[in-house]
């Protein structure tokens, strides 16, 4: 039996990382509102090498509307506008001359479906990950050798608890974005 325990103390633990990554993509996805985190993921040349953006600048948004980026140093502000323009998330980088200023546009109807399309695509994929975890649990319970049925049963009927759980929990971000995306 301790064996099942380890297993399905195994799972939960993947199936969070699962939620918890599904929640960080979701962050990158943007509803409208100025956030830093839309531009996570965001590489600039720095010295010849990539490095993420949040580690040669300060971010701030002082309204719902706009983004500040203070660079650490100034001779990054093309870099930085560069590298914001390349991965085409929609934004139209500004400098004067101290910062790059980064003016979040109204999204358009259209824009919004896009959008929330995004966000079911991103949580399927969520949810296909806890079905993956699912499956490799059952499997590695299979494996286990000189456990009762009933045990095995259990055990399984554990997984699937906690898939429902997940899948569930993944639902609601789901809900939550789509209706952050949609509200104007």
């Amino acid at each position: 039996m301790d064996e099942i325990e380890l297993y399905l103390g195994e799972a939960k633990d993947l199936m969070n990382k699962a939620l918890m990554h599904i929640g960080h993509e979701l962050t990158k996805i943007r509803a409208g509102k100025a956030n830093p985190s839309m531009l996570d993921g965001i590489l600039v040349s720095y010295y010849g090498t990539m490095t993420p953006l949040n580690q040669v600048s300060s971010m701030t948004t002082p309204d719902a509307r706009t983004i500040f980026i203070k660079p650490w140093e100034k001779g990054t502000i093309p870099e930085i506008e560069k590298a914001i323009l390349t991965a085409n998330l929609g934004l139209n980088p500004q400098n004067d001359g101290q910062q790059v200023i980064i003016n979040v546009p109204m999204l358009t109807e259209e824009r919004r479906k896009q959008l929330v399309k995004q966000v079911g695509q991103e949580c399927e994929h969520g949810k296909i990950s806890v079905r993956n975890i699912r499956k490799e649990t059952n499997e590695q319970l299979k494996a286990i050798k000189g456990v009762a049925e009933d045990d095995l049963k259990d055990g399984e009927a554990q997984v699937q608890e906690m898939t429902n759980e997940f899948i569930a929990k993944i639902d609601v971000l789901m809900k939550k974005k789509e209706n952050e995306i949609m509200t104007i």
